[in-house]
């Protein structure tokens, strides 16, 4: 007579037989799209939550881009900017998570538009490209950003001065370290995004405290909420004041990023949708209370602008907190910046893999070729070398990197702006809803992420300096419009004659 099951392990099989049957759904919502199972469902909500809030970084984003606001609308343009733009950024998130549930898939932009639109085939080919370059080039910026966090903690602990070529190299390391990361696969990012939403939190708590508890003098609330500053030149104080808002804008993109990984999470067409929308909730709020320990500890702004520190909010820092409490303060932020670069490539390889499945991108067999850590590693060390390659321009010309990389914030816009658009003119584009559906504010939702999104990306491109000069140009436009250049060059040479859509790998 055998023993009888222990409670744990009958329990034990209860969660396997769950896990199972969420997995099944998850695969035949895949077949029912076309597409094979290729990956191994190892994501939790937790995993794919942090996928976007990785790639969001609000610690490292917001620390980053803190001078744009600061110095073009100060306080009073950083706050009212982060909670409007926060706003709209939830109604695209919105907007995003209703055809993610629909098309719970590896592609994200780029698949959803060649599906409800599959008529315009050219028009899926440019999503694809300028979101996958984008990526890499976000990840390029995150790269550079965590080398030049350590040049500050050098400059703040040491004294001493990183040279361009000190902090390239820096950066290529953190670009192959970003690399070997991902070439280990599904787990690995899934354990890494998961202590990153811990380490946001933890991190958040510490950057908070710290400066409220450690700065010789806080701010008045008049000062927090009404001050505005402008060292740009231009005497609009409105136009100052929206230029502002580009911090805020440039923070909060990667929403969208839990979408690269659906095809890797159980019942991804309810758990991809809650990363997208739970990212942007979580960031506007972590967001908020890190940016009012900002506002209420900053000591002095003209210093922060005048700062010969690598990131201008080392500055801050030191004046606030000392030199050996902002080291730990920058520490908290470098290491949130490397998770963040980390999860860009894991996005821009997920896409070289969508964009080869389709006859989309060249050298098709070797961009789906999955490692036995279920990573598409062609598309990771794409990614590394290019970034290694564009890091290189920094050694040589700060003004042409900065453009290269300001070049991406506008093409992940641009990139959000098509599938916006066909739900605005297109309504009807989706066929079959997945578990989150909007009903009747579906239209109004997307018409207002329209209307933001023409605006972000006209922001984007304007001089943020007056008077303009060759130093101070904003060369954004220059970037994106060389991008669009040589997209539209290899749609013609090549793309035209090798994609006509979307390639089913089963047939129903």
């Amino acid at each position: 007579m055998g023993k009888p099951e222990s409670p744990s392990s009958s329990e034990g099989q209860v969660i396997a037989k769950e896990e199972a049957y969420n997995v099944t759904i998850s695969d035949q919502r895949l077949l029912d799209l076309g597409y094979r199972p290729k990956f191994r469902r190892e994501m939790s909500l937790f995993g794919v939550l942090g996928i976007s809030f990785c790639s969001i970084g609000i610690l490292n984003g917001m620390s980053s881009a803190l001078q744009t606001g600061l110095f073009s609308g100060g306080p009073l343009g950083l706050f009212w900017g982060w909670n409007i733009c926060s706003f709209f950024m939830l109604l695209i998130a919105v907007s995003f998570a209703e055809i993610c549930s629909a098309y719970p898939t590896m592609g994200g932009l780029y698949f959803w538009v060649c599906k409800m639109k599959p008529d315009v085939p050219i028009l899926g080919f440019f999503t694809g490209w300028l979101y996958s370059m984008a990526m890499v080039f976000t990840g390029v910026s995150a790269n550079l950003s965590a080398a030049l966090y350590l040049s500050s903690l050098a400059e703040v602990g040491q004294g001493r001065s990183l040279t361009r070529l000190e902090i390239a190299a820096i950066a290529w390391a953190v670009n192959i370290f970003s690399g070997i990361v991902n070439t280990i696969g599904t787990k690995a990012i899934g354990h890494m995004s998961t202590l990153f939403v811990w380490w946001t939190l933890g991190g958040t708590v510490v950057l908070v405290t710290t400066l409220l508890v450690k700065a010789p003098m806080m701010n008045s609330a008049d000062f927090v909420f009404t001050n505005v500053q402008n060292f740009t030149g231009w005497q609009s104080r409105g136009f100052v004041v929206l230029l502002g808002f580009l911090q805020a804008v440039y923070t909060l993109e990667g929403c969208e990023t839990a979408a690269q990984v659906a095809e890797e999470a159980v019942r991804a067409e309810i758990l991809a949708p809650l990363g997208v929308v739970g990212s942007i909730a979580g960031s506007w709020l972590i967001g908020l209370a890190y940016l009012l320990a900002l506002l209420f500890a900053v000591q002095d702004i003209a210093s922060v602008q005048a700062t010969t520190f690598a990131i201008p909010i080392a500055q801050l820092f030191y004046d606030a907190v000392g030199p050996r409490l902002s080291q730990m303060c920058l520490i908290v932020i470098m290491v949130s910046q490397v998770m963040a670069a980390i999860t860009t490539f894991t996005a821009s390889s997920r896409l070289f893999y969508a964009l080869a499945r389709d006859n989309a991108f060249p050298m098709k067999k070797q961009f789906m070729t999955l490692n036995r850590f279920q990573a598409p590693y062609w598309g990771v060390w794409t990614s590394v070398l290019i970034g290694c390659i564009i890091s290189c321009a920094y050694i040589g010309s700060a003004i042409a990197f900065n453009a290269i990389l300001s070049s991406a914030a506008i093409s992940v816009m641009l990139s959000y702006l098509q599938p916006i658009i066909i739900r605005v003119f297109w309504p009807g584009s989706i066929q079959d809803f997945g578990p989150f559906r909007l009903g009747r504010w579906s239209w109004p939702i997307n018409f207002a992420s329209f209307l933001f999104t023409i605006f972000v990306c006209v922001l984007f491109i304007l001089p943020t300096a007056y008077p303009v000069d060759v130093l101070n140009m904003n060369y954004a436009i220059v970037a994106v419009g060389g991008l669009l250049v040589v997209i539209t060059i290899n749609w013609f040479w090549w793309g035209r004659h090798s994609f006509k859509g979307l390639v089913k790998t089963v047939m129903s």
